[in-house]
């Protein structure tokens, strides 16, 4: 009797000991995710390495691509620049521990989908046609679908309640997607000449938004209420236009950034519309066009030596024609371009905008910056 009594003492013991380490394990969990997720979409301003699973022309896990990202002692991972992406450097401003992993990715499982996912891929537009030149590529579409299976295994880790309220409350929405839209579909040589006959530039923006908010109003279907988009940056004054255009190192392609400014324009009233129909929704508008433009305009005032030329690249006056590769000629002041390649922005450009993301004037981030989001 004395050692069944003992027995029964000794199992509740272990169950008292049991709960309270659980109790504890939940507390870490709680203090763990403390900061939130950043939920990644866009194209390969931001993709981390989600092209890498992908039969594409479109790739960056190549060297010299990633040779200043820390994280990986400066090997490629699919990122198109040279150190960490706008997306990587707002996630560490906002506090989050690690960088939103690519969905791709195997290691894209379990709790790594608590920190944030990143559903960017290299070529991906708004329309599920851009980017075709590339042969594969994550539309947006098609990363809204993914995101709706991470919406279901969030709610089997942590209970469909507290889920909701974990991507309701601590988790922000950043979507940097347009640009190709324009120069991969609507402006793309020889291919889109059919396209800019049958549709003038009024309907095909008309078509890109009518797209993009039925896509936004998807996620927040899904739960997701905190959002930043990011307009088209200023598209025309890249190196790989300026070469094959033949410019001089002040000009732009006028017709592509007042293509840019017609969609910037019209997608700033629309966010305005969403903020006021869709409820506890919070649509903050990120105007890249000038925050970029500036840094181009007036790169020297930032500690920049060029705005024109890519570091990393070959061919013409900008090296703006063949991308980055182990081939091409690279730049020894990495830090001194604005542009990484023919078309990306360096980790040193990144720096300046993910800084105005994070708590920068009205004018580049409204109505609120990502800090004042975080907390909301």
């Amino acid at each position: 009797m004395a050692l069944t009594t003992y027995n029964y003492v000794l199992v509740v013991l272990l169950l008292v000991i049991n709960i309270i380490a659980f109790a504890n394990c939940a507390d870490n969990i709680d203090d763990d995710l403390g900061f939130g997720a950043s939920y990644i979409f866009g194209d390969s301003l931001v993709d981390a390495g989600n092209n890498n699973y992908l039969q594409t022309l479109s790739k960056a896990n190549i060297p010299p691509n990633g040779i200043d990202f820390k994280a990986s002692g400066g090997n490629p991972t699919g990122r198109y620049t040279n150190g960490r992406t706008i997306g990587d450097i707002v996630g560490e401003g906002l506090g989050q521990p690690h960088y939103a992993t690519p969905y791709l990715a195997p290691n894209c499982t379990g709790r790594a989908i608590l920190y944030g996912v990143n559903y960017a891929s290299g070529g991906g537009g708004i329309m599920n046609g851009t980017g075709r030149i590339f042969v594969n590529r994550l539309s947006m579409d098609i990363q809204v679908d993914y995101f709706n299976i991470t919406r279901k295994e969030i709610s089997k880790l942590l209970g469909e309640s507290k889920a909701r309220d974990y991507i309701m409350k601590k988790s922000i929405f950043s979507i940097t997607i347009g640009s190709n839209d324009f120069l991969n579909n609507y402006l793309l040589p020889v291919l889109s000449i059919g396209t800019r006959i049958t549709e003038s530039p009024d309907a095909f923006i008309d078509d890109l938004l009518g797209h993009l908010k039925a896509q936004l109003t998807r996620l927040y279907k899904l739960d997701a209420r905190k959002f930043i988009i990011g307009n088209v940056g200023p598209i025309g004054c890249i190196p790989y236009q300026k070469t094959i255009n033949q410019l001089k190192e002040n000009e732009c392609v006028e017709l592509a950034n007042k293509l840019a400014l017609q969609y910037n324009a019209r997608l700033k009233d629309m966010l305005s519309e969403m903020n006021k129909n869709l409820d506890g929704a919070t649509f903050v508008h990120a105007n890249v066009y000038d925050l970029v433009m500036e840094l181009i305009t007036n790169y020297d005032k930032y500690g920049f030596a060029t705005a024109t030329k890519a570091c990393c690249g070959n061919g013409g006056q900008f090296a703006g024609i063949v991308p980055c590769g182990p081939t091409s000629s690279m730049c020894s002041d990495r830090d001194k371009h604005v542009f990484w390649d023919p078309y990306h922005p360096s980790e040193a450009a990144n720096l300046i905008i993910a800084k105005q993301l994070l708590e920068g004037d009205p004018k580049y981030i409204s109505p609120m910056n990502l800090k004042q989001l975080r907390d909301l």
